[in-house]
């Protein structure tokens, strides 16, 4: 894994995250591209996605990238209409909290389904002891 530069970290440490709101059920903070430094936001898409790792959010497949605690992803659009880098503590991830048992009450079997296949983890989604 290729850790962040130092200018990246600096931009990371020093950018005021926001809350999303929205989902209080998955939390997380974003910045958003018009209201950062647009080549630092960029650089740091780029490394998200070069060195990142395919993870899913039950139906959706994304790059992720893990440090320090935190993963870091996009949407996945083109990096040129890419507006959103999300954040959030590792253990507030799908799989981790799957895995914890933890994952909000409206989660559908659908989902869950599409998720442990994605995710490969060997859980049968049919046995409700988690």
């Amino acid at each position: 894994m290729e850790r962040f530069s130092s200018e990246l970290n600096l931009f990371i440490d020093t950018t005021a995250w926001t809350f999303a709101k929205t989902m209080p059920e998955w939390s997380h903070n974003y910045i958003v591209r018009s209201k950062v430094d647009e080549n630092l936001f960029i650089k740091l898409v780029e490394h998200i996605r070069r060195f990142g790792y395919q993870g899913w959010f039950y139906k959706k497949q994304l790059t992720y990238f893990d440090e320090d605690g935190f993963m870091y992803w996009t949407m996945g659009n083109p990096i040129d209409v890419t507006t959103i880098v999300n954040r959030a503590r590792k253990e507030d991830s799908c799989e981790c909290r799957f895995k914890n048992g933890t994952l909000p009450k409206d989660t559908t079997t659908l989902n869950l389904q599409f998720f442990l296949h994605g995710a490969n983890l060997n859980v049968d989604p049919h046995n409700s002891s988690k």
